[in-house]
């Protein structure tokens, strides 16, 4: 990740923004203290990720408690469910 000063940052604001485009861009502070610019596309994406992350932690969770509906492939009562 290419990382910038927020000195730089503002001077080069247009170069920044499309560099972002392309990937992430952080801008570092003297004090330690740092922001990341990102295109909207990734920012979703990342968003996307944890989402997704975040269900599959919960369904390990769940199995693991056994707290899971065994179905066997042909069976018609789990698709009843669905009826109205």
């Amino acid at each position: 990740m290419k990382s910038t000063s927020p000195r730089s940052f503002r001077a080069n604001l247009k170069d920044y923004m499309n560099m972002a485009e392309i990937k992430p861009i952080r801008i570092q502070k003297r004090e330690g203290n740092a922001c990341v610019l990102m295109s909207e596309e990734y920012y979703e994406g990342l968003l996307r990720e944890i989402t997704s992350l975040q269900k599959s932690l919960l369904s390990a969770n769940q199995a693991v408690k056994g707290e899971v509906t065994e179905y066997k492939l042909n069976d018609k009562d789990r698709l009843k469910r669905f009826s109205k």
